[in-house]
């Protein structure tokens, strides 16, 4: 079982992809861990990580670095949850 502040991160990483990138709700409801999204989502190019990133920052009040963005962290929605969960739960 995920800590509850975990699944919070989890839910914000979650809308913020549905938000920003205009993805249905069912679909986004539906990404897991291994979900692929860099490469994989359309609509997820490199225009749109940029409003990603800073809507992750807005939402859960940390800042990412640019040295800190690479292409592992977007590869898929675990590993960006993870990222965004390691930043805000310091």
């Amino acid at each position: 079982m995920l800590p509850e502040r975990t699944v919070e991160v989890e839910n914000t990483v979650r809308a913020v992809l549905r938000d920003v990138l205009g993805l249905d709700p069912a679909r986004a409801a539906t990404f897991d861990a291994a979900t692929p999204l860099f490469g994989a989502l359309p609509e997820l190019d490199s225009l749109a990580v940029a409003g990603v990133l800073t809507e992750l920052e807005d939402r859960l009040g940390i800042l990412i670095e640019d040295d800190e963005v690479d292409g592992e962290m977007l590869e898929t929605f675990g590993a960006l949850t993870h990222f965004a969960a390691a930043k805000a739960l310091k």
